[in-house]
């Protein structure tokens, strides 16, 4: 049997488990005012008058405001010069007003107005109040957050013959992309939570067990370790393991299945995302071939890692590797049918991207998942995925990777 994988009950595996997040600081109150000021410096150099920040991400990382998005207009302005302006619909002002931390004047509205002209009109007026010297309304440029709701960006337009609306993404993601040390050691944290809760599923797994037990266990496990539950969570068992998004297919496991498991959690906003492959059992010769090409590919991408290499430099090294052991080199099966890797941070998936079409220059703070999945179509699939940061003395990971097929988690005999 593969060490570490079953032996335990679900109850010894949580009574193992202990809170993880003792002694990790939050995002001070002075980095998200410099975040501010740094994205006043982008919107100046792109003429970019206002940023308006929707619900979601973006929001959480200027202002530390997690709100939902609905139909009723929310938001923050943060103008080229001057300080933050909310846009707050008037009955939820009292719920806005207990989650604020940077302080700024506050638009707030009626359900039977128009937020979208006022928004509209309150950015003219202090541009045209600014500038005593025109004589006419000049243009504005307001950039909006690239998931914010079509309609928002269609009626904010709507409402002026002098508004531009542009998207946020070429001020919001230079930003993003580079994390401060306050949020590489969440992220650290936050890594290391899932990876003991990947270890303890393992150690709970007996023939017969259902991938929503596992599932269920995982969440529990995540709550043990100090998050709120699971982000998300995939397990699956034999062929199911060949997808690489998983399957509504109910499965249990059966002895010398593949197994893989792909879950994750959130801290102080900041998000987890850990796969680990294994077998139940006695690996067979090509499921130890396969998850040695695996292990092989997430090596070389981590070794090629240096500074003003491109994102795209390392999926290819990825695709290089694993055809020397006999895959594909493109997106064909049997090798891997995705890109390399994906920023993370607030959110799970965030650019830049390790793929072939993103140019994008490694620098220090950017952080990777590194999974060059191989996907066998009807066999089984193999995912190592871990992720890693840019240091201007090279990557490091935030997490030990897999150290073998028989030794999946690095443990000692008697552990």
């Amino acid at each position: 049997m593969t060490i570490g994988i079953g032996g335990n009950s679900a109850k010894q595996a949580l009574d193992n488990l202990v809170n993880m997040t003792n002694g990790v600081e939050p995002i001070a109150l002075a980095e998200f005012q410099q975040r501010i000021e740094n994205a006043q410096h982008l919107m100046r150099q792109q003429g970019v008058d206002y940023l308006f920040l929707t619900p979601g991400s973006n929001l959480v990382y200027f202002t530390n405001i997690q709100w939902r998005v609905t139909e009723r207009l929310f938001g923050a302005l943060i103008p080229s010069r001057g300080g933050i302006t909310y846009v707050v619909p008037k009955f939820e002002f009292d719920s806005f007003a207990e989650n604020k931390l940077i302080s700024g004047d506050v638009l707030t509205w009626q359900e039977h107005e128009d937020p979208f002209a006022l928004v509209t009109y309150y950015c003219h007026k202090n541009i045209n109040d600014s500038n005593i010297n025109d004589s006419v309304v000049r243009n504005l440029t307001m950039a909006l957050c690239g998931a914010s709701p079509f309609t928002f960006a269609t009626r904010l337009s709507n409402g002026s013959e002098h508004f531009q609306i542009t998207c946020a993404d070429k001020i919001t993601e230079p930003l993003r992309q580079i994390k401060s040390s306050a949020e590489l050691a969440i992220i650290e944290t936050v890594m290391q939570m899932t990876l003991a809760v990947q270890q303890a599923a393992a150690s709970i797994l007996y023939e017969g067990i259902s991938c929503q037990e596992v599932i269920s266990f995982i969440d529990a496990a995540h709550k043990k370790v100090g998050a709120s539950g699971s982000y998300f969570c995939l397990v699956l068992f034999d062929v199911y393991s060949a997808l690489p998004h998983g399957t509504s297919q109910l499965q249990t496991l059966k002895a010398n299945d593949m197994v893989l498991i792909d879950t994750g959690c959130k801290l102080m906003g900041y998000t987890s995302d850990i796969t680990r492959s294994y077998v139940f059992g006695s690996p067979s010769s090509k499921q130890r071939t396969v998850w040695e090409a695996e292990k092989q590919a997430q090596t070389a991408v981590f070794n090629a890692v240096e500074r003003n290499k491109t994102c795209a430099n390392l999926d290819n090294i990825a695709r290089k590797t694993l055809a020397q052991c006999g895959f594909s080199d493109s997106y064909a099966l049997p090798g891997l049918p995705h890109r390399t890797g994906h920023g993370i941070g607030l959110d799970i998936h965030e650019s830049p991207y390790l793929v072939a079409n993103d140019d994008t220059t490694l620098v220090p703070g950017m952080c990777f998942s590194n999974e060059p999945t191989i996907c066998i179509e009807n066999e089984f699939g193999v995912r190592l995925e871990d992720h890693f940061y840019v240091t201007d003395q090279g990557p490091k990971w935030f997490t030990e990777p897999s150290l073998s097929i028989d030794n999946p988690f690095g443990l000692s005999v008697d552990d």
